[in-house]
């Protein structure tokens, strides 16, 4: 077996290791998946995850999943940091990290049977990326199998992605509790994102008006939908270096916008290459 210490946590690179490290402990199992370049969101996941386990066991995988990248995206430039985030999660309270590698995840190739978002999928992310939540379903619905936790820790930055897995667990009957965290800002209110570091100081700058937008919606919510739209887009057209995939209002469970209950302001926008996601919490007087 060779999982090596890693500070307070230790490394399993197969599913053998860490099968064995889980066998050596007892209680709650909670886990955090991830694709790497760990930042502070990340580490507020993991620090979630402690608490939730108590004198339990958090995991963080570790993993980018070639499955939810479809040709041209960005799998090969996507940072991969294996050194820090070791220390992330160490420092995070992770007891191990589960990094394997593709052949570990998917032996034998792309799997032959994956798992279809439906209709959920299929807007949103979905429609600018048509493969990429039958990826995310098919490695999170692995990582659920070979850990066995009875609770799962995702930002809620990824909203859409939350939502689904939380369906997946449902529809599937896993006997997984999916939770959602806050999302995790940076000074100016940007989200933090692996993908932050591809921008330049300009760029980081411009893509601060997201967020903006998403307060200039909520500060609206008052006046029903279009008056939430108009006040979002008012404030992205002061910035004409984003490029907005679309800015989207619905329930909390990403069907249609329902008045007077929580739901999700929703925005993709692009800087420059890097494709940046956000969303809010607002609660809409009509619509």
């Amino acid at each position: 077996m060779t999982v090596t210490a890693v500070r307070a946590s230790a490394l399993a690179s197969t599913r053998a290791d860490l099968t064995s490290f889980l066998q050596s402990r007892e209680g709650r199992v909670v886990l955090v998946p991830t694709m790497g370049a760990l930042h502070d969101g990340h580490a507020s996941l993991i620090r979630h995850a402690r608490t939730l386990a108590g004198s339990g066991t958090v995991v963080v995988s570790i993993f980018v999943n070639p499955l939810q990248f479809a040709a041209g995206e960005d799998l090969d430039r996507y940072p991969r940091t294996l050194d820090a985030d070791l220390e992330v999660c160490a420092e995070a309270g992770a007891d191990v990290v589960f990094a394997p590698s593709v052949d570990e995840v998917y032996p034998g190739g792309e799997p032959q049977v994956t798992l279809d978002a439906g209709g959920l999928g299929t807007v949103l992310e979905g429609e600018v990326r048509p493969t990429h939540f039958r990826g995310v379903l098919t490695v999170v619905a692995k990582l659920f199998g070979l850990v066995q936790p009875s609770a799962a820790v995702f930002g809620e930055k990824d909203y859409q992605q939350l939502v689904l897995i939380q369906q997946m667990a449902r529809d599937l009957c896993m006997p997984v509790e999916v939770i959602g965290a806050p999302t995790i800002r940076e000074d100016g209110g940007l989200a933090l994102s692996s993908r932050n570091r591809y921008l330049n100081e300009d760029q980081r700058s411009a893509s601060l008006v997201i967020n903006r937008a998403l307060a200039a919606a909520c500060a609206q919510a008052s006046g029903g939908l279009e008056a939430a739209r108009g006040a979002a887009l008012e404030v992205l057209a002061q910035q004409p270096d984003i490029v907005v995939d679309y800015l989207e209002f619905r329930s909390a469970d990403l069907t249609d916008p329902l008045p007077g209950v929580p739901g999700r302001v929703l925005i993709a926008a692009r800087v420059g290459s890097t494709r940046l996601i956000d969303n809010a919490p607002i609660v809409l007087t009509s619509v």
